[in-house]
C-alpha cells in the first residue's frame, strides 16, 4: 500500500473510499446474519480506522494530515460556539433510548462515531491533500465537499433503506457540512475539530427523537418538516463557513 501511495496519493485515496463504500453496503446485508443492526458496519469501520490511522502513524504523516491542535486561535473560530450549536441540533427534538435493544443501540452509536473518524480522514485528509498537493487548494475544497456530499446518494441502493426525499436532503446537507469541515481543516490547520464535530453529529443522530417529530402515526415521513430541519442546519453551517473564511488566515499561521 505504501508503494501505491507513493506512486499516486489520489489512486490510493480512491481505492480506500471504494473499500469504505463497498464494505458499508456489504455490511447492510450481513447485519441480519448476526442479528444486531450495524454490528458488521461497526467491525468494518473499526478495521478501516485502524488501517488509516496506522498508515498515517507508521509513515510519519501526522503533520501532513494535521493531527495537531489548530494553528489559529479559538477566537478566530468564535470560540467554536456556532460549531457547538450546529453539532447539537440532532438533540434539540429530544432524546430517546428505547427504540432498540441495548446491543443494537450501542453498535449504532459506536459505528456512527467511527464513521465520523473514517470519513474525515478520507475526505478531509487523504482526498483533499491528494488534489491540493500541486497547489490546487480551491479545487481540492470543491471536490472534497462535493464528493463527500454526493457520495451519500449510494444510500439509495446499498440496502440502508433510505428514501428519495430524505436522501436528497442529506446530500445537500453533506455538501455544505463538507465545505465547513474542509474550511476548518485547510484554514484552521487541524483535522481534530472536524473529527470531533462529525462524530458528535453522527452519534447524536442515533439518539434524536426522529420518530415523534418527523413521522406521522402511521409511520410516514413528514417531508416538509424534515426538509426544513435539514435546510436550517445547512444554513447554519454555511453562514459559519462564510464567517470562518473571513476570520481564519488564508495561510496557516505557525504554532
Amino acid at each position: 500500500m505504501k508503494k501505491l501511495y507513493e506512486k499516486s496519493e489520489l489512486t490510493f485515496t480512491l481505492l480506500c473510499i471504494g473499500v469504505y463504500v463497498v464494505s458499508q453496503s456489504a455490511a447492510n446485508s450481513l447485519n441480519g446474519a448476526i442479528g444486531i443492526d450495524k454490528s458488521v458496519n461497526l467491525i468494518f469501520n473499526v478495521i478501516l480506522t485502524a488501517f488509516l490511522f496506522g498508515f498515517i502513524w507508521k509513515n510519519s504523516l501526522l503533520k501532513k494530515y494535521k493531527f495537531c491542535k489548530p494553528t489559529a486561535p479559538a477566537s478566530r473560530f468564535i470560540w467554536y460556539i456556532p460549531l457547538a450549536i450546529f453539532a447539537s441540533r440532532n438533540l434539540w427534538m429530544g432524546v430517546v433510548f428505547d427504540n432498540a435493544s441495548v446491543p443494537a443501540l450501542l453498535c449504532d452509536a459506536f459505528n456512527m462515531l467511527f464513521v465520523g473518524v473514517v470519513e474525515e480522514m478520507l475526505f478531509r485528509g487523504f482526498l483533499f491533500n491528494a488534489i491540493a498537493k500541486n497547489g490546487s487548494a480551491n479545487k481540492a475544497i470543491i471536490i472534497s465537499s462535493a464528493t463527500f456530499g454526493l457520495g451519500h446518494i449510494v444510500n439509495l441502493i446499498n440496502g440502508s433503506g433510505a428514501e428519495l426525499v430524505p436522501n436528497l436532503c442529506q446530500v445537500v446537507y453533506a455538501v455544505v457540512f463538507g465545505f465547513l469541515c474542509v474550511t476548518i481543516y485547510h484554514r484552521g490547520g487541524s483535522i481534530i475539530p472536524c473529527i470531533i464535530v462529525h462524530s458528535f453529529v453522527d452519534v447524536a443522530s442515533v439518539f434524536g427523537n426522529w420518530q415523534d417529530v418527523f413521522y406521522t402515526e402511521d409511520g410516514a415521513l413528514n417531508n416538509m418538516k424534515y426538509i426544513w430541519f435539514v435546510l436550517s442546519g445547512a444554513a447554519i453551517a454555511l453562514v459559519y463557513t462564510l464567517i470562518l473564511l473571513k476570520t481564519l488566515p488564508k495561510k496557516e499561521s505557525k504554532n
